[in-house]
C-alpha cells in the first residue's frame, strides 16, 4: 500500500511476514478504543475528503494501474515514483500490453528509473501475464476469471506472482473498496500515540480493524496513511494539519509523542502545542471555567493583564485556535470542552 510520507511502506518481499487476518476478533489485552467510534471515524474520513494530497494513483479504481504503483512504492519515495508510474503506465497501458513486453525491457525500465529490487519487475511481468491469459480463479471456487480480469479481494490477489499479503490488500482496498485494514509504520505511529495500542503487531492489527467502517476501505486506507504522513509525523504537526483525532488523541493530551519508530521525544517543551494540549488537559479535568482559572493551568506565568505571551489575549488567541478546530466553545468569559 503506497506509504504517505513514501518509503515506509510495508513490503511483500519474501523477509517480510504476512499480516494476520484480524476480522471479527476482539479487542486484545491493552487496547481500548474510544466509544463513541463512529464520531472517531466520521472525523477521519471528513477531514480527509475535504482536502488532501492528490497523487494519480488516487484517481484510479484501474486495478492494473493500482498494483503499478504499490509495487514500485515499495520502499521507494514517491517522488520517484510517479514519474516512473506515468511513464511505464504510457509504454505498457495494460495488463495485455506488459504482458507482451519483452520481460528485458521491463527491467531494464525499472533499473533505468532506480526502482530497487530487479525481480519486482520480474514479477509484475508475470502478474501481467497471469491476469492476460486467465490464470487466476475466483475465490470461493475453482473458476478461472476471464482473460484480462482481475481478481476482487486480497485472497485472490495473492495468486498474482509476487503479491503479498499487503500489496493484495492494497489493491483490493483502492481498486474495488474491498480490502482489510491496513497496518504500517504511519499507522502504527497513529495508533499508538492517538489511543495507546500497545506496540505489538496483533495488538495494532486488531485495533486497526475495529476502526475502519465497513465498506470504507478505500477511502478509510487512505486517510489514516494521510493522516501518519502530514499531521502525525515522526515530528507530530498536530495542529498545523489540523488534525481530526486531537479530541481523543493520549499523545496530543499528554505530551509525549514517543512512538514505535520514534524512541526519543520529538521538540515539545515550551511549544503552542503543549499549551494546547494542557488547555484541552484542564477542561477535560475541571469542566467549564472562566479564562482566568484556565490560564493558570496552561503556564504557571499566567499574567491576564500583561502584553505578550502570557497575557488573558494570548489565552484568548490560544482558545480562539482551539474553538476554530471544533474542541472547544467560548461564551464570554467561560470556555468549556467541544461535545
Amino acid at each position: 500500500m503506497t506509504s504517505a510520507d513514501g518509503g515506509d511502506a510495508a513490503s511483500d518481499d519474501p523477509a517480510d511476514g504476512p499480516a494476520a487476518d484480524t476480522a471479527g476478533r476482539d479487542l486484545p489485552d491493552g487496547v481500548s478504543l474510544p466509544t463513541d467510534l463512529e464520531t472517531v471515524r466520521s472525523a477521519l474520513l471528513s477531514w480527509y475528503r475535504e482536502d488532501h494530497r492528490s497523487f494519480p494513483w488516487r484517481e484510479t479504481a484501474d486495478p492494473y494501474a493500482i498494483l503499478v504503483s504499490e509495487v514500485m512504492s515499495q520502499q521507494t519515495q514517491l517522488s520517484r515514483v510517479e514519474d516512473a508510474w506515468h511513464a511505464f503506465l504510457e509504454r505498457w497501458p495494460d495488463a495485455a500490453a506488459l504482458a507482451a513486453a519483452d520481460r528485458a525491457d521491463v527491467v531494464g525500465f525499472w533499473t533505468e528509473h532506480s526502482l530497487g529490487y530487479n525481480n519486482r519487475a520480474k514479477y509484475l511481468h508475470e502478474a501481467a501475464r497471469q491476469v492476460t491469459e486467465g490464470e487466476v480463479t475466483a475465490v470461493g471456487d475453482d473458476t478461472a476469471l476471464e482473460p484480462g480480469e482481475f481478481p476482487t479481494d486480497p485472497e485472490g490477489l495473492q495468486e498474482l506472482q509476487g503479491v503479498g499479503p499487503y500489496t493484495a490488500n492494497a489493491v483490493a482496498s483502492f481498486a474495488f473498496n474491498d480490502g482489510d485494514a491496513v497496518v504500517d509504520t504511519n499507522v502504527k505511529r497513529v495508533l499508538y500515540r492517538a489511543f495507546d495500542v500497545p506496540d505489538d503487531d496483533a495488538a495494532f492489527e486488531a485495533a486497526a480493524s475495529a476502526l475502519m467502517p465497513a465498506g470504507e476501505s478505500r477511502d478509510w486506507n487512505n486517510a489514516i496513511m494521510e493522516l501518519g504522513g502530514v499531521a502525525c509525523e515522526q515530528t507530530p504537526s498536530c495542529d498545523e494539519a489540523g488534525c481530526p483525532w486531537r479530541g481523543w488523541c493520549s499523545a496530543y493530551r499528554t505530551g509525549d509523542f514517543t512512538a514505535p519508530d520514534v524512541p526519543t521525544q520529538p521538540p515539545y517543551e515550551g511549544s503552542r502545542r503543549q499549551k494546547r494540549a494542557r488547555a484541552l488537559e484542564a477542561l477535560r479535568e475541571h469542566g467549564p471555567q472562566p479564562l482566568d482559572s484556565l490560564g493558570p493551568r496552561v503556564r504557571v506565568d499566567y499574567a491576564p493583564e500583561s502584553d505578550g505571551d502570557g497575557s488573558r489575549e494570548w489565552l484568548r488567541g490560544l482558545l480562539s485556535d482551539l474553538e476554530d478546530d471544533g474542541l472547544v466553545t467560548i461564551d464570554g468569559e467561560t470556555v468549556a470542552l467541544q461535545r
